[in-house]
């Protein structure tokens, strides 16, 4: 599978994927610190870092779409639509509890959201094993090479040295 979404030879989805993991992780855990009985503006800051993490999952799931067109049908085509429907999922979870939040005065979370919470960001652990077996896949039959070893020439890549002041 060849992404259509590149930087500097780099597909952008996998990039992209790890952003809005992060900040639902980050969400969840001022959320848990609000439930718990900390400061009120931690419920706050849990909303508007879900509301991150959900711009950062549209546009992660856009690089996913446009890489899933060109993949063939078959095993790798499911693999790939079933890692994007499980992260599509997990933000689903997201969106919904922010949605509910969204007309709270205050946008704490209440324990109920944070469970849900906590169950978006276990199905979002299962894409990443999915995610993680696919480019284990790809690296194996050699689609996109990754690793150090793109470095050092065994892999027949170049190293391109930017300029200062170029990208």
């Amino acid at each position: 599978m060849e992404s259509r979404l590149r930087v500097q030879g780099h597909p952008i989805q996998p990039m992209l994927v790890t952003f809005p993991f992060g900040l639902f992780v980050s969400a969840a855990v001022f959320d848990l610190a609000d439930v718990v009985g900390g400061p009120a503006f931690l419920g706050e800051v849990g909303y508007w870092t879900a509301v991150a993490a959900l711009v950062a999952a549209a546009l992660a799931t856009v690089a996913g779409l446009v890489d899933l067109w060109d993949v063939r049908a078959g095993r790798t085509s499911r693999a790939v639509l079933t890692f994007n429907l499980v992260n599509a999922v997990m933000a689903g979870l997201f969106l919904l509890t922010c949605l509910i939040r969204a007309h709270a005065p205050q946008r704490g979370a209440t324990g109920v959201q944070l469970a849900t919470e906590l169950v978006a960001l276990g199905i979002g652990a299962v894409g990443v094993a999915l995610g993680a077996r696919l480019i284990q896949q790809f690296d194996r039959h050699g689609a996109e090479p990754a690793g150090l070893e793109t470095f050092d020439g065994v892999s027949g890549a170049t190293v391109e040295i930017a300029r200062p002041g170029t990208f």
